[in-house]
């Protein structure tokens, strides 16, 4: 259990690390361009951002816990965050030592209230694999347990003992940051970082639940029960805890290890296309996604011949699709750890479907109004600059795979993700429940994809499900004209009502117009020219009191101490303010 001392100062690094940060990012990105000296601020920006990147890999390194999953969190996030930060920490895995096997023994038995050697049968005190959270062995089910199962190798994952204590102050950390940032009228008008904090913060409850991560285990073998494709550990019920997980063992080849794949006589850029496939079906079909598909996650298990013909038998007595019926591969995906999944609700999935169309058709236009339907952009965005950057995108990277984008000229690439990440970054927006998981398993997917197949193309990969949307959206077009019609027809019928209506609201003197974008910059208006009343103020008092002092020192230097009041009121106004619009 870590000691009080430890948790505490544990707590004031993250703060005064994140303190550092902000003060610097405060420094350089806004005080610096509002005083005359943005070619100062710019100059030093890529060495800049990325020694923060790197200074936070080591503490998150140093400190585990879940610092190492924000890093992973803030890795995805290309939308907000420059790439020099997302590139430093895209690598940053669980890199924490493992803890000793007694402490690990202690808290076992303590969950599973007998003594190791009578849970099972064999418990290797070296562990398989550890991580920020907890680490798995390998062990052998008890002849009992064996029997009631049907196998005997298990892995069993145990908690980190005194996670819960660093996982809690961690958020409470982090918690504090987060209301610091909401009070930066800057950051509060792009984002809801106490929003994403309190995402962040289920999302790690429940991944510390290992009761929780069983039932989305059983929950994901469900959802491709039948299907050829993908499998998944069973749960042994019996030895299963809070802190406490035993599961089959499914241990395979790694997803991410070529040379093994081919030595097993599989093609590993047909697991590329088979892994994307499987994913979006978890996205676009079931809505229940697993959030943390790196390559420690996914095995590549080859399929006997015989267990290829039972598997393509159930698979076309089932309510698969016809495509993945008659694939029956030679190997099945295996997911395991099923701490992080997420969820898509009917309206997000309807809208990603949407925007998935769009990428698929190249349509800037269409892609920035499926943004705005999903949710993620607010009523006051002005989207005329994204419209062309994303047209801009479609027209020079529209279609290319990763290793045609790695041919790109590497200032022009450059170039256009700086102009690009400018426009999005001053976009206001907030992010639907569970769409920064949607961002990290994308963004996971595509990299492994890329890793197995150099010249593996999302855009191919995303095109048969455009496909089959288009189809159904075909489908639904004569409903949806008959919908329109009676809208229409409704809309009709009311409208001498209504005209009425309005009619008394004008001779009466109640009509009101509102417009809040007008509203908005109207104030943004007032508060700039209050500002620059301040900066004259201030140049008026300055010099006056420069001349003064020649023949009054003292009013002189009166007049120079006031100018003071104004200078901070044009410099500092605007940097701090209410949070954005919610």
């Amino acid at each position: 259990m870590p000691d009080v001392g430890n948790t505490r100062a544990r707590y004031r690094r993250i703060l005064w690390f994140a303190a550092r940060v902000i003060a610097q990012t405060w420094w350089y990105e806004l005080l610096l361009p509002r005083i005359g000296f943005r070619a100062v601020a710019e100059r030093g920006r890529t060495a800049r951002l990325t020694r923060i990147a790197r200074r936070f890999h080591a503490l998150a390194v140093d400190l585990g816990g879940l610092m190492i999953k924000v890093g992973q969190y803030l890795s995805s996030r290309l939308d907000v965050l420059p790439p020099e930060i997302t590139r430093e920490l895209a690598g940053l895995q669980d890199e924490v030592p493992p803890v000793p096997f007694d402490a690990i023994r202690r808290l076992a038995e303590a969950e599973l209230g007998v003594r190791l050697e009578r849970a099972y049968a064999e418990f290797d005190p070296t562990p398989l694999a550890a991580a920020s959270l907890g680490q798995a062995h390998r062990a052998r089910l008890s002849p009992l347990d064996a029997a009631d199962v049907g196998y005997d190798e298990a892995v069993v994952k145990v908690q980190r003992p005194g996670i819960e204590t660093i996982v809690d102050v961690d958020l409470s950390a982090l918690r504090r940051v987060a209301g610091w940032l909401s009070r930066v009228g800057f950051v509060a008008r792009h984002v809801d970082v106490p929003a994403l904090v309190e995402e962040f913060a289920a999302t790690s409850l429940e991944e510390i639940d290992y009761l929780h991560e069983a039932q989305n285990a059983e929950r994901f073998a469900a959802s491709f029960a039948g299907d050829p494709r993908v499998a998944a550990p069973e749960v042994v019920w019996e030895r299963t805890t809070r802190r406490v997980l035993t599961l089959a063992d499914v241990t395979a080849i790694k997803i991410n290890d070529r040379d093994a794949l081919l030595a097993a006589g599989i093609d590993p850029k047909a697991v590329a296309k088979q892994f994307a496939t499987v994913m979006f079906d978890q996205l676009f079909r079931d809505g229940f996604f697993h959030a943390d598909p790196h390559p420690g996650n996914i095995f590549v298990t080859p399929v006997s011949p015989v267990e290829r013909v039972t598997d393509a038998a159930a698979a076309a007595s089932s309510n698969m699709t016809d495509a993945a019926a008659s694939a029956s591969p030679s190997y099945q995906l295996t997911f395991i750890d099923f701490g992080m999944m997420g969820e898509v609700p009917d309206t997000l999935r309807r809208g990603l479907q949407q925007l998935m169309l769009a990428v698929a058709a190249r349509d800037g236009k269409r892609l920035v109004e499926s943004i705005r339907s999903v949710g993620i952009l607010l009523p006051s965005a002005e989207t005329a600059e994204l419209e062309r950057a994303m047209t801009e995108l479609f027209a020079r990277f529209g279609g290319m795979g990763l290793a045609e984008v790695r041919q790109v000229d590497e200032r022009e690439l450059r170039s256009f993700a700086i102009e690009f990440g400018e426009v999005t970054r001053a976009l206001p927006f907030t992010l639907p429940e569970n769409f920064l998981l949607i961002i990290r398993a994308m963004s996971l997917t595509s990299g492994m994809c890329s890793s197995l197949d150099p010249d593996f193309n999302m855009w191919d990969a995303v095109e048969p499900y455009a496909t089959q949307l288009l189809r159904d959206e075909r489908g639904n077009f004569v409903q949806s004209v008959g919908r329109q019609a009676l809208s229409v027809a409704g809309t009709v019928a009311r409208l001498p009502q209504r005209l009425d209506a309005l009619a008394d609201r004008i001779e009466e003197g109640r009509l009101v117009a509102n417009a809040p974008k007008l509203e908005q910059r109207v104030t943004r208006l007032e508060k700039t020219a209050g500002r620059i009343v301040s900066a004259v103020v201030f140049v008026g008092l300055f010099l006056g009191g420069i001349l003064l002092r020649v023949d009054e020192p003292v009013w002189g230097g009166i007049l120079i101490a006031l100018s003071v009041i104004p200078f901070l009121h044009a410099v500092f106004a605007g940097l701090f303010g209410r949070r954005g619009p919610r």
